[in-house]
């Protein structure tokens, strides 16, 4: 399988990384993409992309960082993008939430990323929370680019879930399938995703699956089986029926060659 949102730029893995990677590859999860959140830390994770044949990237900024994209900001990641492609645009997206950012920041952070991913023909990464109808909008004025793309972490309604699908973006599902508090719409949904849209991915360190046991206090792409271990349940397949969809879902929208 392949992780395709880690949050990687944690001490929790970076302190020790090999051991990161190991453990990960020990439960059959041999790769992860690692997400960017704002420009800083897009440069640092194109580097460990660099030095790890397990990890690639993308580059971008998130919804709650959008307040520190500006007039250079495009620029300085068509740099990036030039010394070494990323598989993705963002994590880039809308979140009127807690609106960290404002809207209008929002707004704009997020053309600007839909313009990069346009040129350097790159899907893009998308994060939705409480913003719906607006990336609903947004997105049907770029049809093509949708076709290509990621609605990250998923968690949303089957009225959600339709209206994504039929701009045609790959869907990810995260260890939030597996919680029994909050997940039923989630789950509910997970019959109605076509198998050619299905990603996996743990969000890690955040959304621990409840699932397991013994609990532990952070999560990690090595609880990436436990994801797919709900999906599968759900989808009425096999793990390894699931496991090989997804790996073929993840080299197809990100171009990786794992």
């Amino acid at each position: 399988m392949i992780d395709i949102g880690v949050n990687i730029n944690h001490r929790f893995f970076l302190d020790d990384l090999d051991k990161t990677l190991k453990d990960m590859q020990d439960v059959g999860v041999n790769g992860m993409i690692c997400i960017a959140s704002d420009l800083e830390e897009s440069k640092k994770i194109q580097l460990l992309s660099k030095r790890y044949s397990a990890l690639w990237n993308t580059l971008g900024c998130h919804p709650h960082q959008a307040k520190t994209w500006n007039t250079e900001s495009k620029a300085q990641i068509s740099a990036l993008i030039q010394e070494a492609k990323p598989v993705a645009i963002g994590e880039t997206g809308l979140d009127f939430n807690r609106n960290y950012s404002t809207p209008k920041e929002q707004f704009y952070a997020f053309s600007e990323q839909i313009e990069l991913a346009t040129e350097h023909q790159l899907p893009l990464y998308l994060h939705e929370r409480d913003a719906h109808m607006e990336m609903v909008d947004i997105l049907k004025q770029h049809p093509d680019l949708a076709q290509t793309s990621v609605i990250h972490c998923f968690t949303g309604s089957r009225a959600e879930l339709d209206r994504y699908l039929e701009l045609g973006l790959f869907i990810g599902i995260t260890g939030w399938v597996c919680d029994e508090r909050r997940g039923a719409d989630l789950q509910a949904s997970i019959p109605h995703i076509p198998l050619d849209r299905l990603l996996l991915e743990t969000d890690a360190p955040y959304l621990l699956p409840r699932n397991i046991r013994p609990r532990p206090k952070k999560n990690h792409p090595k609880y990436l089986p436990w994801v797919a271990q709900e999906v599968a349940k759900l989808k009425g397949i096999s793990v390894e029926e699931l496991a090989q969809i997804t790996i073929d879902n993840t080299k197809t929208v990100f171009g990786i060659r794992a």
